[in-house]
């Protein structure tokens, strides 16, 4: 578990395949690993991975073909910059919010505009995501736990005070550019909640409308 507070900027050192999906070797910049040990959790611009070697200022994790499929991770390159954190300690602060470091979808920025000594950004979420997201809430992107201020849609919209700007990939995030989203933990377990002792049993993805769409029934 982390708390999306970022330690560290970090960069993709090497892209090595691997029996099929790849190994990452990350420079972990001004982040100490002198607590980490071999198997810790560590996330990478939001997504958590498993440390296999470990360095003085860097690791190596092994990253497989389902999370290549559902995070930027699949177009990282040599240089790319990353967020880095550490799991969470017992005697660590809370300081954002619960994040696990499973990534449910990709999202895109599509604004960026001065927003007093802040900016304001603006991004476009999966339709599959929208629901999840509240104005006033938490949500995670690349790693980073932040407060949604308003929201539209599948779109909505944060605040970057200069610190974060400073201390994390956002400062320099550009209009097109794809990040990482995990939602609120709490909103993905209420949701399965709801459905009681439905959630028991698959759905099927048929509804009436498809079958109309299809010509089966008019």
């Amino acid at each position: 578990m982390f708390t999306g507070i970022i330690l560290a900027i970090g960069s993709i050192a090497a892209i090595q395949p691997k029996g099929g999906d790849v190994r990452l070797t990350i420079n972990t910049g001004k982040l100490s690993l002198r607590d980490a040990n071999l198997g810790d959790s560590i996330a990478v611009n939001g997504v958590c991975l498993t440390a296999v070697e470990l360095g003085n200022q860097h690791f190596c994790a092994d990253v497989s073909n389902e999370t290549l499929s559902c995070t930027t991770l699949n177009h990282a390159t040599i240089g790319t910059p990353v967020n880095l954190e550490l799991a969470l300690t017992p005697t660590t602060r809370l300081g954002g919010h619960i994040v696990s470091g499973h990534v449910d979808g990709i999202g895109t920025l599509i604004e960026k505009k001065n927003d007093g000594r802040s900016i304001r950004l603006s991004f476009k979420a999966p339709d599959t995501l929208a629901k999840y997201i509240a104005e006033k809430g938490s949500i995670c992107i690349n790693g980073i736990s932040l407060t949604v201020n308003s929201i539209n849609g599948a779109v909505f919209s944060v605040n970057i005070v200069p610190h974060t700007l400073q201390e994390t990939t956002l400062g320099i995030a550009e209009v097109g550019n794809q990040v990482n989203l995990e939602v609120d933990l709490l909103a993905r377990y209420m949701e399965r909640l709801m459905k009681g002792e439905k959630a028991a049993h698959p759905t099927s993805n048929v509804t009436l409308d498809l079958l109309q769409q299809s010509g089966f029934i008019k």
